[in-house]
């Protein structure tokens, strides 16, 4: 058949031919799945993809590169914080933010490519239930968030206004999280202003240079990376869309943080008040050699350098306050502005280069058993979305406090951090302090008081279990009606049907 001889050609020309071992054991239906695949991808592309994916193995299996002698922290006056800031100006900030939003200005941008392989799921992580008293998932509680806020400045402005949720998904995650939204009414939001695409794929690749076949029919495939998200606004149009929209300013986020705050009026007014086209919400490091990126720069440059490129001597230097002087921790919570997103989605995207990832890739050995390798076998190639720092014209870090904004799910609870537990505690001590700052009291089952206690450690859960709604709540404002002097029996949700 012609298709399959021009696919040959192809493979031959890519050095891939490998990916037609099983060809003659395929049924009919099985060579057009793998025939679909395959003319997908660009003999040309594929050919460099695999090269580079084995030069850059045996970069990375070398002694990692020390930036140590290039770093230089974020200057002060590019610099904002919650922390440190005076209320005055935060006010300000906030204003600013909330004044874009009512202008239909603002939208969230969610990257939810990536399946929850660590988190022991097959499902998107959106979808996960954390084991809150409500039983809300990630995507239902981040969907009240924007209807929240929608709410608010509504009020505040006396408009209607819309906060346009895109959500970037990949050919793991796209139909679940589709079909996810559709049987949940798209959490109350007009399903006009959700809007999903795809981003591209790329192959496994082995260590020897050829791409992995995951099944005889199949090949193992991969996300391109959360700054896949680039090339992934060019090929499905989202730009021109934001555009028609009249947004100017978006907020990019990952999908895994519980504590997210949805098109933060605070960040983005920060943001658009220092004139900036990129800008990064950063939290100060628990200890030193916390295993996170520091958002720095780099002869010049901005840019994320990982634990991994600085030594544990530049990793503990102190500022003459005692703080840290590389503190700025990436947590994947960003401002960019359109004008900025159509220039990386056009030519300054193709200078992103790939970052490596060694996973244990599933595979079909030479005689077509199918194989669940014990060690990494293969390399994945992606971009990261704060890749583009380096481009910004005028680029500003926000630094929040991590109590209150960060508490990332990656992992199963049978590790250490980042789990199911660690997250549902990280948001119900948020609720507990604002009702605590809402001056609620709480009672046991038998009705005797629950002593407010700070000091509980927050590696345990809070002394009283207190959920609150963000269709409540945004972010603690107005619970002082709801809550003050008020009695409650722990454990307590406020939603709005309990209202």
């Amino acid at each position: 058949m012609a298709c399959e001889r021009e696919i040959r050609r192809r493979l031959q020309e890519a050095e891939q031919e490998q990916l037609l071992s099983f060809w003659d054991e395929l049924g009919s239906g099985q060579r057009e799945s793998l025939l679909a695949e395959l003319r997908l991808l660009d003999a040309r592309e594929l050919r460099e993809h695999c090269g580079r994916a084995q030069q850059a193995y045996v970069r990375e299996s070398s002694a990692p590169q020390r930036l140590d002698d290039r770093m230089r922290p974020v200057p002060k006056e590019f610099m904002g914080s919650v922390r440190r800031s005076h209320l005055e100006e935060r006010k300000a900030w906030e204003e600013e933010g909330y004044r874009q939003i009512s202008q239909n200005k603002v939208a969230v941008l969610l990257l939810a490519g990536g399946q929850g392989t660590r988190l022991g799921v097959t499902y998107p992580k959106g979808m996960y239930n954390v084991g809150l008293p409500s039983g809300k998932t990630l995507y239902q509680i981040q969907a009240e968030r924007i209807l929240r806020l929608q709410q608010l400045t509504g009020e505040k402005y006396s408009v209607q206004c819309t906060v346009p949720w895109y959500i970037m998904t990949s050919e793991f995650t796209l139909n679940p999280t589709q079909k996810f939204f559709e049987e949940h009414n798209f959490f109350g939001i007009d399903r006009a202003d959700v809007i999903m695409f795809e981003q591209r794929m790329l192959p496994a690749v082995g260590f020897d240079g050829r791409a992995i076949l995951e099944r005889k029919d199949k090949v193992a495939m991969a996300p391109d990376g959360n700054g896949g998200l680039y090339r992934a606004l060019a090929d499905n149009h989202i730009l021109e869309d934001m555009e028609a929209r009249g947004v100017c300013y978006i907020h990019v986020y990952c999908v895994d943080n519980i504590l997210v705050k949805m098109a933060d009026p605070v960040f983005v007014g920060f943001c658009v008040s220092k004139g900036a086209d990129c800008g990064a919400k950063v939290v100060e490091k628990a200890y030193p050699s916390e295993p996170v990126g520091v958002v720095c720069q780099v002869d010049g440059i901005y840019q994320v350098v990982e634990y991994s490129e600085v030594s544990p001597v530049t990793a503990e230097m102190r500022n003459s306050d005692g703080s840290l002087t590389y503190n700025a921790g990436n947590i994947c919570n960003h401002f960019f502005t359109l004008d900025f997103l159509k220039n990386i989605a056009g030519a300054l995207g193709e200078r992103l280069g790939y970052h490596v990832a060694i996973k244990k890739v599933p595979y079909v050995d030479e005689e077509g058993n199918l194989v669940k390798p014990t060690r990494p076998n293969g390399i994945k190639m992606e971009k990261f979305v704060f890749d583009v720092f380096q481009f910004a014209k005028n680029f500003v870090a926000f630094e929040v406090i991590r109590e209150e904004e960060f508490s990332p799910l990656k992992n199963a609870d049978t590790a250490d951090k980042d789990t199911p537990t660690t997250a549902r505690r990280s948001l119900l001590w948020q609720h507990y302090r604002w009702a605590l700052e809402a001056e609620a009291k709480f009672t046991d089952a038998n009705g005797f008081a629950i002593a407010e206690n700070y000091r509980v450690s927050e590696m345990e859960d809070p002394p009283a279990v207190c959920e609150i709604s963000p269709l409540i709540s945004y972010f603690g404002e107005g619970l002082d009606v709801r809550l003050s002097k008020k009695e409650i029996s722990s454990p307590f949700i406020l939603d709005v049907t309990r209202a």
